[in-house]
C-alpha cells in the first residue's frame, strides 16, 4: 500500500473513532501521535487537522449532497471517509480529484458496506461538481 493510501487509512481510522466516542478528533490525533507505533504519518495529521478546522463547511456539503440521507443517518465509517475525502477535495491542492476519490472508494470497499462505494462515489462525484470549477 503506497504512504498516502496509508495515511488516508490512518486519518480515517482517528475521525471514525473520534466520532463514535464523541471526543474530538484533534484530542484523539494527538493522543495517537504520542502513542502511536509505527508513527502517524504526516499526511494524516495533515488530513484530520484539515477536517477538523473544515467540519461546518464539510459537514454542510456532505448533507446537501448525500441524497437521502442525513449526515447523522450515514454508516460511521462512511462519513468519515466522506469528511476525510472532502477535505482532501477541496483543501489539498497536490492530490489530483480522481485520485482522492478513487482512494475514497477503496477504503469505502474494505471498511464498510456493499454499497459503500458506489454511494462514497455519488457524493464525492455531487461535490466535486457543485464545488470546483472546470477550467
Amino acid at each position: 500500500m503506497a504512504a498516502r493510501s496509508k495515511a488516508r487509512k490512518r486519518a480515517v481510522d482517528v475521525l471514525y473513532e473520534a466520532d463514535v466516542r464523541g471526543s474530538e478528533p484533534l484530542e484523539l490525533l494527538r493522543e495517537r501521535v504520542i502513542l502511536a507505533s509505527p508513527p502517524i504519518p504526516d499526511h494524516a495529521v495533515r488530513l484530520v487537522e484539515g477536517v477538523a478546522e473544515h467540519s461546518a463547511r464539510i459537514d454542510e456539503l456532505i448533507d446537501r449532497h448525500a441524497h437521502g440521507w442525513s449526515i447523522d443517518r450515514l454508516p460511521d465509517v462512511d462519513r468519515a471517509i466522506l469528511r476525510m475525502a472532502v477535505f482532501e477535495l477541496l483543501w489539498v491542492e497536490d492530490v489530483p480529484d480522481a485520485v482522492v476519490i478513487d482512494e475514497a472508494v477503496e477504503l469505502a470497499r474494505s471498511l464498510s458496506t456493499d454499497h459503500s462505494p458506489a454511494y462514497v462515489n455519488g457524493v464525492l462525484g455531487a461535490i466535486l461538481d457543485a464545488e470546483v470549477p472546470t477550467s
